[in-house]
């Protein structure tokens, strides 16, 4: 008896909606990753890409706890000398491509390389309720009710 190992024809991908809105970014990005990788089934196998396709929408309304909203800083380089730059988690949420904060949050727990990438592809994020995958006919899972910190976090504090 060996182990077995999943072969890339033999994987069944599924669809998944998730619905982002008011849900903490680093537990909705562990979830997505996990999802991505395909660490939820019982063949998962990890140098094959065995995971779901996920579909996140109101990724403009997801949540940081803490002052993390203030405190967060993102860095990148421009390729020029001394071209380090920054903004906060506030200021990109508020930009022009909010749904980047929960792509870049997914994208660093995934493994760095060529499966990765594949995996990363498998993601589609959305800032807005709308999304282009009605035709897959994506399940809709409800990250939110997974931890009760998601929802009313500021009111279970406070009773």
């Amino acid at each position: 008896m060996g182990t077995y190992s999943a072969k890339p024809s033999e994987i069944d991908k599924k669809w998944i909606l998730i619905d982002a809105e008011n849900v903490v970014v680093g537990r909705l990005a562990s979830f997505i990753a996990n999802r991505l990788r395909g660490k939820h089934r019982p063949d998962y196998t990890p140098h094959v890409d065995c995971g779901d396709y996920v579909v996140v929408v109101n990724a403009d309304k997801v949540r940081f706890t803490g002052r993390k909203l203030q405190n967060k800083i993102y860095y990148w380089h421009t390729g020029h000398p001394g071209g380090v730059k920054e903004r906060t988690a506030d200021k990109i949420l508020g930009g022009r491509f909010p749904e980047r904060v929960l792509e870049k949050a997914v994208e660093r727990m995934l493994p760095r390389g060529p499966l990765g990438k594949r995996q990363l592809a498998n993601l589609r994020v959305y800032p807005g309720p709308d999304h282009k995958q009605e035709a897959q006919q994506p399940e809709k899972l409800d990250v939110a009710a997974l931890s009760p910190k998601n929802h009313n976090y500021r009111k279970a504090k406070a009773a």
